[in-house]
Formats: C-alpha cells, structure tokens, sequence
C-alpha cells in the first residue's frame, strides 16, 4: 500500500501556515520531504512525526495535476549574467541594495528572482547574476540601466 503525499500548500493549508513556512521547514530538514520535479511533497507518515498527531482527510492535491490530460501552463525562466565595467565602490554598493531589495519585493502570486551580486573594487567591475521569469527579470535590467546608465 502506498503513503499518501501531501503538497506544500496542503500541508500549510491543514497546519494554518503560510506555504512559505512549510517550505522553510523542508529546506531546513524540520518537516522531511521529497522532492519531485520543482515541487516537494510530503508523506502522510512523516506529515504525522512533525505534527505528533494522526492526519485526518485532508485534500492532497492543493497543488496542479500532472500527467496525460492535465492542465498544463507554459513557463519560462531566464538566466542572466551582466558585466559592467567602470563602476566604483558607491556606485556598485548602491545598485547591490537596489537589485536585492528589488527581488526581495514581491506581491503575492509573483515568483523569487534570484539575484547575486559581486564587484572587484581593484578592476571596477561588477558582475551582476539574475534568475527568474521573463518580466521579473527584464524589470531588474530595467533598474540596471536606470542605475548605469544615469
């Protein structure tokens, strides 16, 4: 017989957390989960360890279908690494806060940019590193232009 697994946002639904929370906790090792794809799933078994109580009925699926017949929506990440040459040490540390508050801003429903930054103060160059969906990422661009470019 086969565990029941539960998604992220089932789990934080039953617990009366925030998915955020419940994702923490799995990043963290607190509440054990797989990993399947992009998303973890949680079984019934380890479900009950964390909480110390059995699980009730609770709707596994919070989370979209998969497979043959599924709703499916297209998604699309972008990847990009932008060097910049000329930037001093206030310059640099004022486009870092700005990327990094940028991607840390979010309105509920949008997805995490990943944004790193590294500058080599000796050469004047800064190397920027940004993840994340098509508009998200062309938004951060955008702020590095309008710093730059200024």
């Amino acid at each position: 017989m086969s565990e029941r697994l539960f998604s992220v946002q089932a789990v934080a639904d039953h617990l009366g957390l925030h998915v955020r929370t419940v994702r923490t906790y799995v990043r963290d090792g607190r509440l054990p989960a797989v990993r399947i794809g992009k998303q973890y799933r949680v079984t019934q078994g380890d479900l009950e360890r964390f909480t110390g109580r059995p699980v009730p009925e609770i709707d596994p699926g919070a989370a979209p279908e998969t497979g043959p017949g599924a709703a499916h929506r297209a998604h699309a990440d972008v990847s990009s690494i932008v060097e910049l040459d000329g930037l001093d040490r206030e310059l640099a540390d004022r486009l870092s806060t700005l990327l990094t508050a940028a991607a840390r801003t979010r309105l509920p429903g949008e997805e995490r940019v990943r944004v790193e930054t590294v500058h080599d103060p000796a050469r004047g160059r800064m190397k920027v590193i940004v993840v994340g969906g098509l508009a998200d990422t062309a938004r951060m661009l955008e702020y590095i232009e309008g710093v730059v470019g200024s």
